[in-house]
């Protein structure tokens, strides 16, 4: 799907506030309201627009530390790489995980209450993810910017 001006703007506007009425969108985007409603539709149905939902604050919940956690399995097999993502899939503290080339072979991000807390994670969950080889953990000092869409891709 080609985006023109206007699908942009849309964009820009739900990434701003996903819950936009069409009213907000098709200002934002120079639009009546019903034709801003058949633009998000078709952003949706081409899965552009994957979904909706909530930015949590976790540092207010009490999850204060982020974790970067690098792995390297014992082996790249289909096997080896099947086992280590289906359980990441169940552990309840990490909150991404990404396939990565280079040295090592997945990034995980942990979001936990403190170190110590981050020490128990690291001992009930992420020593047991099967065929692990390797993990080096980083504790993020300060998160500098958070976005979802790099705005070059919006203008």
């Amino acid at each position: 799907m080609q985006l023109d001006r206007a699908d942009r703007k849309l964009l820009r506007a739900l990434v701003a506030n996903g819950r936009a009425t069409q009213q907000e969108l098709g200002d934002a985007a120079g639009l009546s309201p019903s034709a801003a409603a058949r633009r998000q539709k078709a952003l949706e149905d081409a899965g552009i627009l994957r979904g909706y939902r909530a930015d949590v604050n976790l540092r207010k919940l009490g999850m204060g530390a982020t974790v970067m956690v690098t792995i390297t399995l014992d082996s790249q097999s289909e096997e080896a790489m099947g086992a280590f993502e289906a359980a990441v899939a169940e552990s309840p503290s990490i909150i991404r995980c990404h396939l990565m080339s280079g040295r090592n072979d997945y990034l995980l991000v942990v979001r936990a209450a403190s170190i110590e807390d981050y020490e128990i994670i690291h001992r009930q969950e992420i020593a047991r993810l099967p065929r692990v080889a390797r993990i080096e953990t980083a504790f993020a000092l300060r998160e500098v910017i958070n976005r979802t869409v790099p705005p070059r891709l919006l203008e």
